[in-house]
């Protein structure tokens, strides 16, 4: 590896302007903090425009804006002279900045202001010139009063409609409208100059109008003014002869035409040659219009060379050449011709470029130390060559003070060992007739001891045998030395491992495991030294495990790639993959998870390579595999038909491409002409590597057949077909199948069957015989003859009964063989009988089961299907009246004689009756059979809520169960405390008659106490499901008003104030006792008399305090207390089990409470604000009463 120093660029992460170890100058970085630390002359950073004009109804707003260090200081010329700010009221300057705020909008006039300015941002290391910004207001003047006359013209006349708009500051844009404001249709015959005239090439009658209206716009005021509207009159030939008709004698003037064909004039420009100057950088516009008939076509070319690709258009209809951004080479002489069949002219226009002054070199800002030399150079061109003039601090360089390190020579300033006093701001000015250019350079020479711009302690993580770079980014004046140290060696690192770069970034190009450490930068110069360190560490290569394979995949198949990795433990690598090095198609059938890319429904779009690519944040890896896509097979071909029988023959054929994945079969297909042309049938399969097949045939068929390659992915299209086969006609081979027998009315018999296919006739005439018999008693067959038929009725038959079946094919050449026979029904009828003896056994309140006596089977007349439960509801035994009188049916399938009816409603009378049912229907009902059913135990009692909260009771109301399910014989109440802790107290129970109570109040409870209630009604049979609500009985606000008094009383806040000296007094005892080795354990003894009572207060809604929600003091559970204080019926259905230890608590039928209550805080939230307690200041200062 080469040694010495090197050139090499830094890495493109760093964000600091390094230093360039040049020994000329220094370069400041762009560290916001260095350079609000380092003296600096000023820079301009802002300014309005050279030209700068303003719209005369605004406020004029002139910008200066510079930078340094000290801050700079502004000032400003007008007309060459000093603007002195404090004279005019109406020009203020924004503060910590030199941008210029003229009030216009208050009464002041633009005219007033305008001029030439020039600022000025000096401070103590130098002067900086803004551009002389010229300020003039934007003018749009009106069009002049003036008549204009009809303007005649003959058909086919050219014609200019002048616009001769004011001229205005900047100049107006031109456009020509009507007077519904629509532009007019420009093309090749009519179009606008650039000098804003309307041209005709030649006049056609539909120009006739008297609204051709000028329109100037000036962008800068927003204003539009118009020309007085322009008439034109085309005399055409009809009109020419009636106007001169008196004066000729009737005789025409012009013939067929007022104005013939002719060959193109140039109108625009009007000379023969014209020239135009034009500045570099600037648009270039050519124009050429003609006169002619037919319509001239313009084109454009360059003499002694081609028009600048990119940069030149052809613009208005070609009459205008466009040449943007033009350069010295676009000089010469441009020639337009125009052309019609009759002719051309052409016109010659020479173009001279000129320039304003542009830099070559523009001067930079030089930062050198004491002692230092350095140069600035100004180069700048132009057409005419620019002067360049420098200034110091805004004076003629020969006129400012004298500099023994200063040397100026024409566009170049030489410094030689500069001073702090050499620090100046130098101004470039480079000028010629076209323009200027001012450059501001300071020369800022510094002292300064070094500094570290690197960030401290910088982490540089790399992959082993890659190049690693070091940063050690450094500012000072002079320039300091580097040096960099490993670890804690104490000698300087050197070494062909090593590269050390100029602005102190230390490279090793090929770092190894054992490069890992701890290095240290450390930079000297004469006013200091400062260090900084940076640790390496040097990881392990990703590499690639398990490469993904090749993959041969059939069209709608899945493709799986996998790719194993092995990284660096402290690296965490983000797979992509890639197909033909570019993004996943962006669908659901490629899905890629982590190291496996799996592709559905593969398509032949899908063949390419797949790339693994594993990315880490230090380097990456990747690995690439083929996706073959198999396809199906390419059709056979040269179908040939061999060895022909009667009934058979034998094809064969060439097979096609497999296209990678071999054949399995082939598959032969044939069509007929007579029963179903055009249809494709399904004959036989042969293997794979057959090309030929001896096909079994049906007689008095003509046939054709084509064949189908078949591989793993899938059918080949058809092949052509072959010739056609005919086969001699035969007897019938076969009988109809599926041959049923099933009567539609009591008294008929429909005999169906499959009939056969037309390949299956064997021959012309097909027809069948239908022969019957009832299978009890009748011995003859009887029979029938059809065609073109599946079915054939027997009418006359008995109701259900079973006759034997069968249907045997015929045609033309004979019979097929005898046919089998099958049973068959004739029609079914309704049952005649209904079930007897219907019976009830109510087993609960809500089921019941039903038993019944069949029916006789002949009853049936048909296929028993079941029997059917109709059953209604009378009404309920505690109600009296007609109740709802639904009817509901249960089926029982199958010869049953029971059934059971659930769902009933307890307490309440129903009806029933039992039908037997069969195929054709339902047979008459049983006699209805009464059921009542038992009571119940009652449903929620509907709602409960707690009203009338006082300072020792609570009234509660609730609604009656919607079910009670019986006679209600009363409610049962319990109710418990619960205490500030969320524990549960003694349970409390209470019976209340059901007469007329829905109400009831709970009198002598605890004050400011919560209560958890426990409500279910109760029938004879047992207790229902409760509901369940929490309430609090309210403070006592009296003594509350009374304490609130006291603690407000003089004595009372005296008596406060003892009591803190007297704590105060403690504790400084205490803390002097301490000092001396004493122990005091004031937090034992405090936390030992801790008051309960003094809890902190919550405001929310009023209320004094709530359950905690912390951990140690959750809620009740299942407690959902609603705003207005309801509990409605399913809300909350607690058990006290909730508050059980360990076994499962529960209620007897009777009610009682089984378990032991165990006192455990609960361990569910509970909602809500209220609170068992009440702490308060009040219940704080009980403390001390």
């Amino acid at each position: 590896m080469p040694g010495g120093k090197t050139h090499r660029a830094c890495r493109s992460t760093s964000v600091l302007l390094l230093l360039i170890h040049l020994g000329t100058a220094l370069d400041v970085p762009l560290d916001s903090k260095i350079l609000d630390e380092l003296p600096q002359p000023p820079t301009i950073t802002h300014q309005s425009p050279k030209d700068y004009i303003i719209d005369p109804r605004d406020n004029i707003l002139i910008q200066c804006e510079a930078k340094g260090k000290p801050a700079p200081r502004f000032s400003w010329t007008r007309n060459g002279t000093h603007f002195n700010l404090d004279k005019d009221p109406r020009v203020t300057m924004k503060p910590n900045s030199g941008t210029l705020h003229i009030n216009i909008v208050g009464g002041g006039k633009a005219e007033t202001y305008e001029g030439e300015y020039q600022c000025t941002a000096m401070n103590d290391r130098g002067t900086a010139l803004s551009n002389k910004i010229v300020i003039r207001q934007s003018r749009s003047p009106m069009w002049a009063k003036e008549k204009i006359d009809v303007i005649e013209v003959r058909e086919g006349a050219s014609l200019v409609l002048p616009c001769n708009p004011p001229s205005g500051l900047p100049p107006p844009i031109i456009f020509w409208m009507d007077n519904l404001m629509q532009r007019f249709a420009q093309n090749e015959r009519v179009s606008q100059g650039l000098n804003g005239d309307l041209y005709f090439s030649n006049v056609q009658p539909e120009d006739t109008r008297g609204d051709y209206i000028c329109y100037a716009r000036f962008n800068h005021t927003q204003t539009i003014q118009q020309k007085q509207p322009i008439s034109v009159k085309v005399l055409t030939l009809d009109a020419i002869n009636e106007t001169y008709a008196g004066y000729s004698n009737g005789t025409e003037l012009y013939g067929d035409s007022p104005v013939g064909e002719r060959r193109p004039i140039i109108i625009s420009p009007k000379e023969a040659s014209s020239s135009k100057t034009v500045l570099r950088g600037e648009v270039l516009y050519l124009e050429c219009i003609a006169d002619g008939l037919p319509t001239p076509i313009i084109h454009w070319t360059k003499e002694g060379g081609e028009l600048p690709s990119h940069r030149a258009l052809e613009i208005n209809f070609k009459k205008t050449l466009k040449i943007i951004d033009v350069s010295e080479s676009d000089a010469g002489k441009y020639r337009c011709m125009a052309k019609n069949y009759l002719g051309s002219s052409t016109h010659v226009i020479s173009v001279t470029v000129k320039a304003a002054p542009y830099w070559i070199s523009e001067p930079k800002n030089l930062i050198l130390a004491p002692g230092e030399d350095g140069t600035l150079i100004c180069r700048a061109n132009g057409n005419p060559k620019p002067t360049v003039q420098w200034l110091v601090n805004g004076f003629p360089i020969e006129n400012a003070p004298s500099d023994i390190s200063r040397e100026p020579m024409d566009d170049t300033i030489h410094f030689t060992k500069v001073q702090v006093s050499s620090s100046a701001v130098y101004q470039c000015n480079a000028s010629n007739e076209h323009g200027y250019l001012l450059a501001n350079a300071f020369v800022n020479v510094l002292a300064e001891p070094p500094r570290m711009l690197t960030p401290a302690d910088q982490v540089y993580p790399v992959i082993a045998n890659k190049a690693v770079f070091l940063d050690c980014a450094y500012f000072g004046s002079p320039i300091p030395q580097v040096q960099w140290f490993k670890d804690d060696q104490g000698s300087v690192l050197h070494g062909d491992s090593y590269v050390f770069h100029e602005n102190g970034t230390l490279e090793i190009s090929f770092s190894q495991k054992n490069d890992s450490g701890t290095y240290t930068c450390i930079a000297t110069n004469s006013l200091g030294v400062v260090q900084n360190k940076a640790f390496l560490q040097v990881k392990d290569p990703t590499t690639i495990l398990k490469q993904p394979l090749y993959q041969s995949v059939q069209t709608m198949g899945t493709a799986v790639f996998e790719c194993k990795v092995k990284h660096d433990p402290s690296l965490s690598p983000t797979i992509i993959w890639l197909k033909n090095n570019e993004e996943l198609p962006d669908d659901e059938r490629h899905q890629a998870s982590g190291y496996v890319l799996t592709i559905l429904n593969v398509s032949e779009e899908d063949q390419g390579s797949y790339t693994c690519v594993v990315n880490t944040t230090l380097d990456s890896n990747s690995a690439t595999a083929d996706l073959a896509v198999l396809d199906s097979p390419d059709p056979p071909s040269d179908l040939e038909l061999t060895n022909p029988q009667d009934r058979s023959v034998q094809l064969s054929w060439i097979p096609g491409d497999d296209n990678n994945s071999p054949i399995t079969k082939f598959s032969i297909e044939y069509e007929e002409d007579q029963y179903e042309p055009g249809l494709w049938h399904h004959l036989t399969d042969v293997g794979g590597k057959h090309t030929t097949a001896h096909l079994k045939l049906s007689p008095f068929v003509n046939y054709k057949f084509r064949v189908i390659a078949v591989n793993r992915v899938g059918r080949s299209d058809p092949s052509y077909p072959s010739e056609r086969y005919f086969t001699q006609p035969a007897a019938p081979d076969e009988n109809p199948i599926g041959v049923q027998g099933m009567g539609t009315e009591p008294n008929n018999l429909v005999i169906t069957w499959k009939p056969l296919k037309g390949v299956q006739s064997n021959g012309p005439g097909l027809t069948y015989k239908v022969s019957w018999r009832q299978k009890v008693g009748d011995d003859e067959w009887t029979s029938v003859m059809v065609a073109n038929v599946s079915k054939y009725i027997v009418s006359g038959t008995s109701e259900f009964s079973p006759y034997e079946l069968k249907v045997q094919s015929f045609n033309s050449l004979g019979a097929a063989s005898e046919p089998d026979v099958v049973i068959g029904y004739s029609g079914e009828d309704l049952p005649m009988l209904a079930p007897s003896n219907v019976t009830v056994h109510v087993i609960n309140s809500t089921l019941a089961k039903v038993h019944w006596n069949p029916v006789p089977p002949k009853s049936v007349r048909g296929f028993l299907k079941g029997y059917n439960i109709y059953y209604w509801k009378q009404g309920s035994l505690i109600r009296r009246g007609k109740g709802h009188t639904e009817v509901k049916i249960l089926n029982f399938l199958g010869d049953k004689n029971h059934g059971m009816l659930p769902g009933l409603e307890p307490f309440s009378v129903y009806k029933l009756n039992v039908r037997v049912l069969n195929g054709k229907g339902e047979g008459p009902a049983s006699e209805d059979v009464v059921l009542k059913t038992p009571e119940g135990v009652p449903s929620s009692p509907e709602f409960l809520k707690i009203t009338s909260p006082t300072l020792n009771s609570l009234t509660l109301q609730w609604a009656p169960p919607l079910h009670p399910n019986g006679i209600l014989k009363g409610y049962t109440l319990k109710y418990q405390p619960i205490n500030s802790t969320h524990e549960l107290g003694p349970l409390v129970e209470i019976t209340i008659p059901a007469e007329n109570e829905t109400s009831w109040t709970l009198k002598n409870l605890n004050y400011s106490t919560r209560y958890k209630f426990y409500l279910n009604a109760f029938t004879s049979v047992g207790a229902g499901s409760k509901l369940t609500e929490e309430a609090i009985t309210v403070l006592d606000e009296a003594m509350a008003s009374r304490q609130v008094d006291i603690a407000t009383q003089g004595w009372f806040i005296g008596l406060m104030c003892a009591i803190a000296l007297l704590i105060l007094i403690l504790l400084i005892v205490c803390f002097i006792k301490r000092n001396k080795g004493g122990k005091y354990p004031v937090k034992e003894k405090e936390d030992a008399h801790a008051d309960p009572e003094i809890q902190p207060m919550k405001e929310d809604d009023g209320a004094f305090g709530e359950y905690s929600d912390t951990e140690d003091h959750k809620p009740l559970k299942g407690s959902r207390t609603p705003s207005d204080g309801t509990v409605k019926k399913g809300v909350s259905d607690d058990s006290l089990v909730d508050y059980g230890e360990g076994g499962e608590g529960q209620f007897n039928e009777d009610g009682s409470f089984i378990g032991q209550y165990s006192g455990k805080k609960e361990k569910e939230a509970v909602e809500g604000n209220e609170s068992s307690e009440a702490p308060s200041p009040v219940n704080a200062m009980n403390s001390f009463v």
